[in-house]
């Protein structure tokens, strides 16, 4: 009887598992990510590498620097901002992780309100 208490117990704690996270794989690449804005489907491109991501969006190109603080974990801040706004560092933190691509969560530095989105990796 004790034993299948125990096992009934061990149960829940073998059923939970975390989502595979292989962080390293997007670290560098080609990407795609797709977004809707006031109902419409938007999509930008970047490349990034080490230390820079360069992205493509509604065919204006923007440059970041890439600071990683873990493996999915890194910080984003324009080179050349030219708003405030664009002066505000933002945060990525990869959630989870599939052949191709990687869900995050993202938010200013210092702000709690966190989006989520999916990026899909093309090279």
């Amino acid at each position: 009887m004790k034993k299948i208490l125990l096992l009934l117990l061990a149960l829940p704690l073998v059923s939970c598992s975390d989502k595979e996270r292989n962080c390293k794989d997007f670290k560098t690449g080609t990407f795609e990510f797709t977004q809707v804005i006031d109902g419409k489907k938007l999509t930008s491109t970047f490349v990034r590498t080490d230390s820079l991501q360069i992205e493509t969006f509604n065919g204006k190109t923007d440059t970041a620097t890439v600071r990683w603080v873990n493996d999915c974990e890194f910080v984003l801040r324009k080179l050349h901002p030219k708003t405030m706004n664009e002066r505000k560092a933002i945060s990525m933190t990869i959630l989870s992780t599939d052949k191709n691509s990687y869900t995050f969560d993202y938010s200013f530095v210092g702000d709690s309100k966190k989006h989520r989105g999916t990026v899909t990796k093309l090279k």
